[in-house]
């Protein structure tokens, strides 16, 4: 073998046997994760690395890189795009999290992070603070709305053309750590120099709650996290007389969904009965698991309306799947997302995380309202494009239904599935 042939390949043989690990793992997690009921040996699935106790050809493929490939590679990058590559393959909503998407992510869901507490904008290349949260770290050290941050610690952030994404990871940090900013302030020549106790800063997900006339009752939910159940029992307790009836507009428009657990419980004080059935979830290899009423309201909604859009998914979804086939109330707008897959979330050695569809949700009517995914992510995407070119924004009829099946609500209506709720 010539020598630049040995040295490319001794290379190489340092960094494969990582790729021949992620094979590995990937099949691994699919058998042991999904088929939780099932003797992955017996699986079909156990083909994508193995056919028949043989290696698989993407097994063959690797060695073959392994062995003759020309240049360096960087592992890394190839391990995260395989991964991204074959999860594509499955469903639109099976993803792999780096590490860093995963914190992120965590802290939408938890409803809180760890930061300075402040609400700011770039402009020319600028920091500029809008807000501090009241009683929050920024606020207790003196930061201003109007104070522009020119450097944050070490790192001079004004004029240097750093990504958003990089600036929060620089004002981010654990709680109790410290950060040294400094501002310019309108009057001061100097920059004033602050430093800022790191906190855990709220992520709220009720947006507004009020009463918008006697009796009627108004809450704007944006996500469903760990803390929504919570934060609307206390938006709307503050307007509730125990002995009288109220009405409840919901607007759940442009709310991409998050925990099924924040929904039911919220859809329990809409039901005065007791095991109702308000959901349920079922997959190839997950048992059915069915989400019913409490009978423990707290509240008397005499009538119920939900305002949903092209932008409400998931557990926006089932509020109003539920709410229509019990004919609980009303449902205004325009047809939701249609995202009616469930994933649970497995953690991975290296901080990330594998997020895969275990589970289709099926509303009370045993409708499934997820969209077709058949043609590709590029086309499920550009699904709410072709909604608005076809008229979808201002005509129901305009809109044809991917799922012709027709169910009934409680009280008779037909309703269709595969495309969202309308």
């Amino acid at each position: 073998m010539p020598e630049t042939d040995q040295r490319d390949s001794s290379k190489l043989n340092i960094w494969l046997p990582l790729l021949f690990s992620l094979v590995m793992v990937i099949g691994m997690v699919l058998g042991a994760r999904l088929a939780k009921t099932m003797d992955f040996n017996d699986s079909p699935k156990r083909e994508l690395i193995m056919h028949k106790g043989q290696p698989s050809t993407l097994e063959e493929v690797m060695r073959f890189i392994d062995a003759r490939y020309v240049d360096d590679i960087n592992a890394e990058e190839i391990s995260e795009d395989l991964i991204a590559e074959l999860l594509k393959e499955l469903d639109p909503h099976s993803n792999y999290l780096t590490p860093e998407s995963v914190s992120r992510i965590n802290e939408d869901l938890e409803g809180n992070f760890n930061g300075i507490g402040i609400e700011f904008i770039i402009m020319e290349d600028t920091i500029h603070v809008i807000k501090t949260i009241a009683n929050g770290p920024s606020e207790k050290a003196g930061i201003l709305s109007g104070d522009r941050i020119i450097q944050v610690g070490d790192s001079l952030v004004a004029g240097a053309g750093i990504p958003q994404d990089q600036l929060v990871n620089l004002i981010r940090g654990s709680k109790g750590s410290k950060v040294k900013l400094d501002v310019k302030r309108r009057g001061h020549a100097e920059l004033i120099p602050i430093t800022v106790t790191r906190d855990a800063i709220p992520i709220y997900s009720l947006d507004a709650a009020f009463e918008i006339s006697k009796g009627v009752l108004f809450a704007k939910l944006n996500r469903f996290s760990a803390t929504t159940y919570k934060e609307f029992m206390q938006g709307v307790e503050k307007y509730i007389d125990p002995d009288q009836k109220y009405q409840l507009i919901l607007d759940l428009r442009d709310n991409p969904g998050g925990f099924l657990d924040e929904a039911v419980d919220i859809l329990c004080q809409i039901f005065e009965e007791r095991d109702r059935l308000l959901v349920y979830t079922e997959g190839g290899n997950t048992k059915r698991i069915e989400y019913k009423t409490t009978g423990r309201n707290f509240y008397s909604f005499e009538s119920v309306a939900i305002l949903v859009d092209e932008g409400s998914a998931s557990a926006s979804e089932i509020i109003a799947g539920a709410i229509q086939d019990w004919d609980r109330g009303y449902i205004i707008g325009r047809r939701t997302f249609g995202k009616g897959l469930v994933q649970e979330q497995y953690p991975l050695k290296n901080g990330g995380a594998l997020r895969l569809t275990t589970a289709r949700y099926y509303t009370p009517a045993g409708r499934s309202i997820q969209r077709d995914y058949s043609n590709g992510e590029k086309a499920y995407y550009d699904d709410m494009e072709h909604r608005f070119e076809n008229g979808g924004q201002y005509s129901q009829d305009s809109l044809a239904w991917q799922d012709s099946t027709e169910y009934q609500t409680n009280g008779g209506r037909i309703v269709y599935g595969g495309g969202g709720i309308d």
